[in-house]
């Protein structure tokens, strides 16, 4: 864990899990430009370290980068106990994401092993992730944790059916902690989530239709993190006015 720190934060701690240069960069300067101490997780720590120096200049806050792999449920145990080494975890934003390695046309152009890597990263990862910080947040009957999804994935689009579960592990949370404090909630945007580099890290791809300015989405996702709980969203689907129907 390396810690790029300029000033202390009064604010809980806002660790977002799948950090690449797109939304998982703008989400984590978000939460840091509103004063909170900010874990940024992925698995590539040279990359986030330069990230988390970049928004601990710009935005004046603390911002450590930890390594972690999502596929890996000891990689997920040991940097969360960085994480909840720095305070209570407020936020919880999963943002990793798994592509494919090519564009599959049909069902059976998927292969077992990369849907297995696949769901590893975007479903059972989310689950290990949320299992770290949900109990901390139900003793103190308050946090918020957001799960990335896509719309694709609602509409049987080949390649994003690992997604469903994401929308599952919202459901079964809210079972489990009842009205006890936390806000779960699934994001999903009809953009094409896409990385030519195949990183765990998700985000919005430049150019193209539908594509959605990933500032933009960052700011929802903190209109959700402070919306008033006795109306809070679940679900949101977003699309940009370019974005193409299923």
């Amino acid at each position: 864990m390396r810690s790029m720190a300029s000033s202390a934060s009064s604010r809980g701690i806002a660790a977002i899990v799948g950090v690449g240069p797109n939304l998982g960069l703008s989400i984590a300067r978000k939460f840091a430009h509103e004063g909170y101490t900010v874990a940024i997780l992925a698995r590539d720590l040279g990359r986030l370290s330069r990230f988390a120096d970049e928004i601990a200049r710009e935005e004046k806050a603390q911002v450590f980068a930890i390594r972690i792999d999502c596929s890996d449920s000891r990689s997920v145990r040991e940097a969360f106990e960085g994480v909840l080494s720095l305070g209570f975890v407020e936020i919880l934003v999963y943002n990793a994401y798994q592509p494919l390695p090519w564009y599959p046309t049909s069902f059976q152009d998927l292969r077992v092993d990369s849907f297995e890597k696949s769901l590893a990263i975007s479903s059972v990862g989310a689950f290990h992730c949320a299992q770290q910080v949900l109990s901390g947040m139900v003793e103190r009957g308050k946090g918020t944790i957001l799960f990335t999804g896509c719309s694709a994935s609602l509409n049987g689009i080949v390649g994003y059916s690992e997604l469903l579960d994401v929308e599952a592990l919202t459901d079964m949370n809210l079972h489990a902690v009842g009205h006890r404090g936390p806000m779960l909630t699934t994001t999903s945007s009809s953009s094409q989530r896409r990385n030519s580099l195949g990183e765990q890290s998700s985000g919005v791809v430049g150019g193209g239709e539908g594509t959605m300015d990933p500032d933009s989405l960052a700011q929802t996702f903190w209109h959700l993190h402070v919306q008033d709980r006795n109306a809070w969203t679940q679900e949101m689907d977003l699309r940009s006015p370019s974005a193409r129907f299923f």
